[in-house]
């Protein structure tokens, strides 16, 4: 069964940084064809999406909220995707969630949509401190 594991979350400070790591297993297809994305969640609300990446990966899409301080990448060969997030505020604090879907033919395909991933991490929390 597939699965996807997330590290690299922890407590910080305003303006430092943390890098997430999802590493897939047990693929039973080619991990290059998989759209990316990653969703967070902050005590008492909804979940929500933070950046997407196709599996063409030429193509990535941000939430307004982190444009410009997150960038998402993947390294196919490691089937293992990151999000780089510096100057981290406090309203960044929540669970990090990662997820992907089979898109082979959709390479410009992102989406900040749950319900569009099939398959997802078990999170990992991110606190920062004022």
């Amino acid at each position: 069964q597939l699965q996807l594991v997330e590290s690299g979350g922890g407590l910080v400070q305003t303006g430092e940084s943390l890098k997430l790591n999802c590493t897939a297993s047990n693929l039973n297809l080619k991990y290059d064809y998989y759209a990316i994305g990653w969703f967070r969640q902050a005590p008492g609300k909804e979940r929500e999406g933070v950046s997407s990446l196709s599996s063409g990966g030429d193509f990535t899409q941000y939430a307004d909220s982190v444009k410009g301080r997150f960038t998402i990448s993947r390294d196919n060969a490691k089937q293992t995707a990151y999000l780089q997030m510096d100057s981290l505020k406090p309203e960044d604090t929540g669970v990090y969630y990662c997820a992907i879907d089979w898109r082979p033919t959709m390479k410009q395909w992102v989406s900040f949509l749950a319900d569009d991933y099939r398959h997802w991490g078990q999170g990992t929390q991110d606190t920062v401190s004022s």
